[in-house]
């Protein structure tokens, strides 16, 4: 491969952010070999680009200088890598693996250790931003991995975000995206449970916001939930309850593994939990106010 040759990319789990992010790779010439999953629409779109379409993650792997997943979880990340037809019995010496999803930690340390010993190697790079950002080249990247790998992959990152961070080494773009993603979802939490609970005590929901906005309590969050509490948008903030549930499901096992007794993701978890369970799975986030509301009205 020349210095001005793009590398080959295989792109395994093609939603709303990977279908977002392969387009925009296509768009800039990179090589693709995609596999699909469950839905056919963003595969059929990526071969009708001039993708090539794989049958299983090996002969994705096979095809591949760097090897792409951004899949919901650990165990589907697992379930591609692992496994005689997965992206590791498959991989070819000198291939970068890079997982942009949020992941358990542990589990990306395993699975580098298990890359390592065929002459690959491994990153995990989860993203902040939406798919609009990433059609356009401008989402956030948390990167960890050596900083040869940094180095290899930052053109490909440069081509998909606007902020690039290299964090550290191997597994710590995933721990600092749980750290995020839970303080994120405890502040979503919270805001919802102050709307709702101003229902019940008869303040509008508008002055209850403009004063929390106008002191320290103004953020981003504070202001996707009141999209949806005062305005009626409800995807401002485009992040399912279930993804939510998940990543602080995830953080509070990290906490498990680093011997901290966590105080606040287990009501975060719960009140998430409790959604996710009663039918609210695939709304979003801002979508808790509702949900809350619904729940104080029934008791």
């Amino acid at each position: 491969m020349s210095d001005t040759e793009k590398p080959s990319i295989g792109f395994i789990g093609l939603g709303l952010m990977g279908s977002a992010m392969v387009e925009r790779l296509q768009s800039l010439g990179y090589p693709m070999t995609v596999i699909a999953h469950r839905k056919r629409e963003a595969i059929d779109a990526a071969v009708a680009r001039g993708a090539t379409e794989a049958k299983t993650p090996g002969e994705l792997a096979q095809a591949s200088d760097v090897v792409m997943l951004c899949v919901d979880t650990s165990a589907s990340v697992e379930a591609n890598m692992n496994g005689p037809d997965g992206v590791i019995a498959h991989i070819k010496p000198g291939s970068l693996v890079i997982d942009f999803g949020t992941s358990l930690p542990q589990s990306t340390l395993q699975l580098e250790a298990a890359l390592k010993s065929k002459g690959a190697s491994m990153m995990d790079a989860p993203l902040g931003r939406t798919p609009a950002h990433a059609v356009d080249g401008l989402l956030n990247i948390m990167s960890a991995g050596s900083d040869e790998d940094f180095a290899r992959a930052k053109p490909i990152f440069d081509d998909l975000g606007e902020n690039i961070f290299h964090i550290g080494p191997i597994s710590t773009g995933h721990t600092l995206k749980l750290i995020n993603n839970f303080f994120a979802m405890t502040m979503a939490c919270a805001a919802s449970e102050a709307f709702a609970l101003a229902d019940l005590a008869g303040l509008k929901r508008e002055t209850l916001y403009d004063v929390m906005a106008s002191g320290p309590l103004h953020s981003g969050m504070l202001d996707f939930i009141k999209a949806n509490a005062v305005d009626g948008v409800k995807d401002m903030l485009a992040f399912s309850i279930a993804n939510g549930r998940k990543d602080v499901g995830y953080y509070n096992s990290m906490a498990d593994d680093l011997g901290a007794p966590s105080f606040l993701s287990p009501a975060t978890k719960q009140a998430l939990g409790l959604a996710r369970s009663t039918g609210w799975a695939d709304k979003m986030v801002p979508e808790m106010v509702d949900f809350m509301a619904d729940t104080f009205r029934k008791d």
